[in-house]
């Protein structure tokens, strides 16, 4: 089974102070897609910068020609399906058919109560979930769409002329509850998790694989369920939140076991962070830029 390698670049740099860099230094070393988080701002980034997913998005399309974009992930806490999909069109457009969504449920992060709102429950945002692909799906793939809708509702939405990609650009759905996992069967092309989140603090790496083991069978079981096969989807794990995140990208031959072992439950791409100094996210950087050129071939 083949593996990608893509990474995740954090928007907290100024555009022409390292931002552009970045993503270009990304496309240099061969990642398959470099993705950014979709917030208004995240944990301990919250008092310093954070620009905006989708034109951070639209600038690395045009400062790159190969490198795939996207956002890991979008959620429904501050977007609605309407505006966001017009956005998604004109960015799908603009790079010329590069861009992957990736979507999730969202959380109780910053975010959720950032527009004035209280926090949604679980319930709730699996509720709201629930609506917003379907919606979403429809409205990058339909000219015009008319819904109405518990949380959204579209009148006339136009979408022409619709995506690059067809029939739409590539949902990579965020998902580990049964609900989120029939979402990713019935609408996304690919499948992201982040691991046990029960696992993160005391958990090892052993339980931490036999966690995804059997997200990965939940997963070919929702696939059953709408009559698909599971091997259609992508399976995406987004790092650094697993036992083993600390020693992952220490070294070429740690990153290659690490990876090796999760190729070997199922997994079709890895995403690493870009190093962020003194941060959970710091990692030396030149180890990181040797674990992009030559894991992957090590791989196989």
């Amino acid at each position: 089974m083949s593996l990608r390698l893509s990474t995740v670049i954090l928007p907290l740099d100024r555009w022409h102070e390292g931002g552009r860099a970045k993503w270009q230094r990304a496309e240099e070393l061969g990642f398959h897609t470099a993705y950014t988080y979709d917030h208004l701002s995240w944990r301990a980034f919250r008092d310093g910068p954070w620009f905006g997913a989708l034109p951070t998005l639209t600038a690395a399309a045009t400062a790159t020609t190969r490198l795939r974009v996207g956002t890991l992930v979008t959620s429904p806490n501050f977007r609605h399906p309407v505006p966001l999909a017009k956005e998604l069109i004109s960015l799908d457009d603009i790079s010329g058919g590069r861009v992957t969504l990736g979507v999730g449920a969202g959380g109780n992060g910053f975010d959720a109560t950032a527009l004035g709102q209280e926090a949604w429950t679980p319930r709730e945002r699996a509720d709201r979930f629930g609506e917003f692909v379907p919606l979403l799906d429809r409205l990058l793939t339909e000219d015009a769409v008319t819904q109405e809708g518990v949380f959204y509702s579209a009148v006339e939405a136009r979408n022409i002329p619709g995506c690059v990609q067809r029939p739409r650009l590539p949902f990579a759905v965020a998902a580990t509850g049964p609900r989120g996992l029939r979402l990713a069967a019935r609408y996304g092309q690919a499948w992201v998790t982040t691991g046990d989140p029960k696992l993160y603090e005391e958990g090892t790496p052993a339980q931490s694989d036999e966690a995804l083991r059997g997200q990965v069978v939940r997963l070919g079981a929702a696939c059953q369920e709408v009559g698909r096969d599971v091997a259609d989807l992508d399976k995406v794990l987004l790092t650094a939140f697993t036992p083993d995140r600390s020693r992952m990208l220490d070294s070429v031959d740690a990153f290659v076991d690490f990876a090796g072992r999760h190729r070997e439950i199922g997994f079709t791409e890895i995403v690493v962070h870009w190093p962020i100094p003194d941060s959970e996210f710091a990692a030396e950087q030149g180890t990181f830029e040797r674990i992009a050129t030559e894991a992957v071939q090590q791989l196989g």
